[in-house]
């Protein structure tokens, strides 16, 4: 076998991998645990300490990337994106 296909196989199998695990992770999983807030929804302001809503999620969970994007191909391929 030719050395250089080798090679490619070697690298392209675990990228392959990785991807299908993560789109199965989106699939399975569409949400994860905000990071600002540890999935609390609520942070403390810098100055006074002061408890607040989280800004980036509003109550402790967030859309995952890979999902956002699916979601944003499926809006696009049905035609009932904004």
């Amino acid at each position: 076998m030719d050395p250089l296909l080798t090679a490619a196989i070697t690298i392209a199998t675990p990228a392959v991998v990785v991807t299908l695990g993560y789109a199965g992770l989106c699939w399975i999983s569409p949400f994860k645990t905000c990071q600002r807030c540890a999935g609390t929804g609520h942070t403390t302001t810098r100055v006074l300490r002061r408890p607040r809503t989280c800004r980036r999620c509003n109550h402790g969970i967030q859309l995952r990337t890979g999902r956002r994007v699916t979601n944003f191909l499926h809006r696009l391929r049905t035609g009932a994106h904004r």
